[in-house]
């Protein structure tokens, strides 16, 4: 007769707990290779696991819980990607990756953010997640569902300027997706367009202009006012002066104190942290000799006004004291 048992005694086919073990362990960490070290408990059963499989993994502590759908593969707790498909997948299958979260998916550098920003149509049912900032929008709007699912860059950009802490914060971010081409000015501009109520509706304006259209950004007309408006003398030309490949067309002059401010235009940067520099470089240029030559970033032109006419009021009576001497 064929016996039924092998030769460690268990039944021929029926795999060991060592194999069902492994089994369980290869299936896993090739769904967590895909997903940052996570995975989704239906997508454990769907590969043939069972829910005594995964429970067991869980009790013994070789995986962990990390939601109600979400299960830590790789480490106690999910990190990096790995929280991002954690908020999707706890946010429920109509949730996506907006704001300054999908921009850093879509290839975003040099951007730090604390919470996750996820958002939902208005008539879904959300629990609140540690680490993760729902939105719970009308309508969500385009959205790119390969991979992490998300909003188009250019959705993405206006909220993620929209929900920004500061004004700062919101012209940095609209800066850094035109500089690094996430988004073309074109697409920016028309997506802005067709946003209805913003509570930063007048600032977010002017900065979307200056940084998608350089031709229609401020310029010496808007310093002049700005200038007479505060009671400091209007510039009186522009300057043309001769420089190593010919003629060089200064923005704003003040010819009689020797004064010389240069608006520059969204493009010229990265960010907004020309801003910082040019007040430095703009206190040294002030105890500087001959023509005192200012910087006035277009986006810092738009956050602190103030503090760039303060530095004229100074060059000019500095530039008057010289010419007295």
């Amino acid at each position: 007769m064929g016996g039924g048992a092998g030769p460690g005694g268990g039944s021929v086919g029926r795999p060991t707990s060592a194999e069902r073990f492994a089994r369980r362990g290869d299936i896993a960490a090739q769904l967590a290779r895909r997903h940052g070290g996570v995975v989704r408990r239906a997508d454990l059963l769907a590969e043939g696991l069972t829910r005594y499989d995964v429970d067991a993994q869980l009790r013994r502590g070789v995986w962990h819980r990390a939601g109600v759908h979400t299960i830590c593969i790789d480490g106690q707790r999910p990190r990096d990607e790995g929280l991002l498909w954690r908020a999707l997948w706890e946010s429920g299958p109509r949730s996506v990756l907006d704001g300054p979260s999908a921009l850093v998916v879509a290839g975003l550098r040099h951007w730090t953010e604390k919470l996750i920003h996820v958002s939902v149509p208005g008539n879904a049912t959300i629990r609140p997640l540690r680490g993760v900032r729902h939105h719970t929008l009308r309508d969500v709007g385009p959205c790119v569902l390969a991979g992490l699912r998300r909003t188009r860059p250019e959705v993405a950009a206006v909220r993620a300027a929209q929900w920004a802490r500061t004004d700062r914060e919101a012209a940095t971010v609209l800066a850094m997706v035109v500089q690094q081409r996430l988004v073309s000015p074109a697409v920016l501009l028309g997506r802005w367009s067709a946003v209805r109520a913003s509570r930063r509706r007048r600032f977010l304006d002017v900065v979307i202009r200056d940084v998608c259209d350089g031709a229609q950004s401020i310029n010496e007309l808007d310093v002049a006012a700005a200038c007479r408006a505060r009671g400091l003398p209007v510039p009186t030309r522009q300057a043309v002066r001769t420089g190593p490949r010919g003629a060089v067309y200064l923005d704003i002059f003040w010819d009689k104190e020797k004064v010389h401010a240069e608006v520059q235009g969204a493009h010229h940067y990265q960010g907004i942290k020309v801003v910082d520099d040019s007040f430095r470089a703009n206190d040294l240029a002030i105890g500087d000799v001959d023509t005192i030559s200012l910087t006035i970033p277009v986006l810092g032109w738009r956050l602190y006004p103030d503090r760039y006419l303060d530095q004229v009021a100074r060059a000019l009576l500095a530039g008057r004291r010289r010419r007295a001497a």
